[in-house]
């Protein structure tokens, strides 16, 4: 469901830059500025789509969104009232824990009861389409195991926010259809997502608007085909 154009803004960035200190100096210096310059805004019901090649500072775009990382200039404002929640690989799952112990961590540290989440964890199980490696230990998870775990644990958390940092770009066909479909499940439901991803046919399908983010800064904003059309050339 697209959003109205009076739709409210749930995160907010103006002039937006992270600076990340290094142990090893590069071209002279020992910061980097992952961000450097980004303005957008997210609005409530929404799905936006974040284009840029690697090392853009995508991924830390979504720290910021989140409130993991603070800006080291501008400003970041997120709604308060709004649950926002980062889905990344590899980021926020114990290796040595178990798939089972892992989707129970990660929901309670989402905000669910305990009690709640032992209700849910069949759903989450059966979503996963892990099978007998949802009770093994995460080291022995491939990368798109591990998305199928986070993103399954995401749907039945339902946050306001969703941020997914290229998890629909790992595993197989047939998964990515199924996440696709929740996706939109959320669109319906009015939930805000913020997507990742270098499959451009995942952005067109799913998204209501673009960013186009280079070397940290905002290139470009609008529709999905005029921000495309800019990226791709």
């Amino acid at each position: 469901m697209s959003p109205s154009v009076e739709s409210r803004p749930v995160i907010t960035l103006h002039q937006a830059g992270v600076c990340y200190r290094l142990k090893r100096k590069i071209a002279g210096s020992n910061r980097y500025w992952a961000l450097n310059d980004v303005t957008l805004e997210v609005r409530r019901g929404e799905t936006l789509g974040i284009l840029g090649s690697n090392g853009a500072g995508k991924s830390t775009l979504m720290k910021l969104m989140a409130g993991i990382v603070a800006p080291d200039r501008g400003t970041a404002w997120r709604d308060p009232n709004e649950k926002i929640t980062l889905l990344s690989l590899g980021v926020g799952f114990e290796s040595n824990l178990t798939g089972r112990e892992n989707a129970i961590l990660s929901a309670l540290l989402l905000g669910l009861h305990r009690q709640t989440i032992d209700k849910r964890l069949d759903k989450i199980r059966e979503f996963s389409e892990l099978g007998e490696f949802f009770e093994q230990p995460v080291y022995t998870y491939s990368s798109g195991m591990m998305a199928r775990l986070g993103f399954s644990v995401a749907m039945e958390v339902q946050p306001d926010v969703l941020l997914l940092d290229e998890v629909l770009s790992v595993g197989d066909h047939a998964f990515h259809e199924k996440s696709a479909q929740a996706i939109r499940g959320l669109m319906e439901s009015e939930r805000t997502v913020v997507l990742i991803s270098h499959d451009m046919q995942t952005i067109r399908e799913l998204c209501d608007r673009a960013v186009w983010v280079e070397r940290g800064v905002t290139k470009a904003t609008g529709t999905v085909d005029e921000v495309a059309a800019l990226y791709l050339a």
